[in-house]
């Protein structure tokens, strides 16, 4: 039976029923596959993604698409898959896909600067993610996953890296004289990443210091500093629910 969304314009309701500063419901746990030295499995409303982190290892020689890391420094590498039924169009992505490169290269960019990676030089760490299924937000599953992965292997880093999505919502405002305004949404589902602008960001903490920033779309540059602000605080309640997920391993 289908949902019935025809009372949910009156109520201000998004199509899946939530109002625009909530959270999809999240699911993690960590320690999922015992052959790796970390692994988390997570869940962001139907979004569904798996990490595993292998190392510090012996590093490897630099070869095609690796890139080594500064001298006296560990190299991190990281690996994203789709897997052929995560999406509608059932579209399987080989490893020259630019869409995926673009993503590693932004794990591979914002977790080098948190992790310590000083602590082990010569040393590579791998960062395997593998995408199960694509419901929005993926960028920001992908790094929600890895942080607990990472945290499950005992890599040390400076904090948490939490990541969500905002989007900026046209409305018609009858106070405003029929002007167009726009309303702020957060952690976004794929039908509405379809239809809205919107923006990934990712802050270290429980702080508002953004890290990963990426926009993929056009925006009216006024809506952005709503967006960001909601961002923000997505973020924290997401970095809340993290914490959690890790200090209940140890119970």
């Amino acid at each position: 039976m289908p949902l019935d969304t025809s009372t949910y314009a009156l109520a201000l309701l998004r199509l899946d029923g939530r109002r625009w500063n909530e959270l999809r419901r999240i699911r993690a746990q960590t320690s999922t596959q015992a052959a790796a030295d970390g692994s988390s499995y997570l869940e962001m409303g139907n979004t569904q993604v798996i990490c595993t982190v292998i190392g510090p290892a012996e590093g490897r020689n630099t070869g095609a698409g690796r890139s080594g890391g500064r001298e006296g420094e560990a190299n991190l590498e990281v690996e994203i898959g789709f897997a052929g039924f995560s999406g509608v169009d059932r579209k399987r992505r080989g490893k020259g896909d630019k869409r995926t490169a673009e993503m590693a290269h932004t794990l591979s960019t914002a977790f080098s600067s948190l992790i310590l990676m000083h602590l082990y030089p010569h040393s590579t760490i791998s960062i395997h993610i593998n995408i199960l299924s694509q419901d929005g937000s993926i960028l920001a599953a992908c790094i929600n996953a890895a942080t607990l992965a990472l945290v499950d292997a005992g890599v040390p880093m400076t904090d948490y890296l939490v990541a969500c999505t905002a989007a900026s919502s046209p409305t018609t405002s009858a106070s405003a004289g029929g002007d167009e305004v726009s309303d702020p949404l957060l952690d976004l589902n794929a039908m509405e990443e379809q239809e809205l602008p919107f923006l990934t960001l990712a802050t270290v903490g429980g702080g508002e210091k953004i890290t990963v920033l990426v926009m993929e779309t056009r925006v009216r540059v006024e809506r952005i500093e709503g967006m960001l602000a909601v961002g923000i605080e997505g973020c924290k309640r997401v970095k809340n629910i993290l914490d959690g997920v890790v200090r209940g391993v140890g119970r």
